[in-house]
């Protein structure tokens, strides 16, 4: 079946793109928002978020340079405090000065009680984690609450629509750098081949996609960066040694700008995507462009 388009309306609260955002979505009750942290106290006269929700708090390490994320809920109180009373919570707390955005998701019918922001927080939190592509701050893993199966396929259609806002609000927090498949499945179903890396005894999978080139779990790097190692590639080096284990092999998929830049990391030195990105057929990824 051919995958149907979304209708997306983004309303620019203050006007420009770097200011309040406010998503909706044709035939779902959920509302969504995307707030800078300078920004909370300009939305104080806002009613719908003074009500239940889930929110994201987004920015940078300090320590790692990595992006990271918290994922929390907030239940509507009686004196009238919801989500926006939670994020201003967050901005006085010195322990959380590392966000410098907010995304917010409730509903236009005020229909979320506490089972249902505890369904959604964890299973959030879960999708964050499984797609490793943020630090996710939580400390405690959210409780998953007791629902009926009624219920269970109401918040999951929910949880569909909420991905597809937070990737148009630009945060890929919950898609996977590559389809979870097979490696062998991805290339057969996926109009870009797998490629090889094969150089020196490395031995190195990857895959262009939308975002710029995958190198997979499993594939080999260099255990010594060359002198002709570009500066940039040292950095990436640096920043994923977690994700490179004591024999050299790759724990985790990582993403990279270009085959160039994957290349160099695999390799640990200045190297040509051209000649050294080959697929099962030895055809160079030169004469696939």
């Amino acid at each position: 079946m051919a995958t149907r388009g979304k209708s997306i309306n983004l309303f620019l609260m203050d006007g420009e793109a770097t200011g309040r955002i406010k998503c909706t979505l044709a035939n779902w009750t959920g509302i969504a928002y995307k707030i800078p942290r300078t920004a909370l106290d300009l939305c104080k006269e806002r009613d719908d978020l003074k009500q239940s929700g889930i929110y994201f708090l987004f920015g940078t390490s300090d320590q790692t340079g990595n992006n990271v994320v918290y994922v929390g809920q907030a239940g509507a109180r009686k004196n009238g405090e919801g989500l926006l009373y939670r994020l201003q919570e967050h901005k006085r707390n010195p322990d959380k000065d590392y966000w410098t955005e907010a995304v917010v998701f409730t509903t236009s019918n005020n229909s979320f009680g506490p089972t249902e922001i505890s369904y959604l927080e964890n299973r959030f939190c879960g999708l964050a984690l499984a797609a490793k592509r943020y630090d996710v701050k939580n400390g405690n893993d959210p409780t998953h609450g007791n629902i009926t199966e009624e219920k269970e396929s109401e918040l999951e259609e929910f949880i569909d629509y909420a991905r597809i806002v937070m990737g148009t609000l630009g945060h890929k927090v919950f898609e996977p750098i590559v389809a979870s498949q097979p490696v062998a499945e991805v290339a057969i179903n996926d109009n870009e081949p797998l490629l090889y890396f094969n150089r020196t005894n490395l031995k190195a999978t990857g895959r262009r996609t939308g975002e710029g080139f995958v190198v997979f779990k499993g594939s080999a790097v260099a255990s010594v960066l060359q002198k002709s190692c570009p500066e940039n590639v040292i950095k990436l080096r640096e920043k994923n040694k977690a994700k490179i284990g004591s024999d050299h092999v790759l724990l985790e998929d990582i993403l990279f700008s270009s085959p160039s830049a994957a290349a160099a990391f695999v390799g640990g030195s200045s190297l040509s995507r051209n000649e050294l990105w080959k697929t099962a057929d030895g055809v160079s990824l030169k004469n696939l462009d």
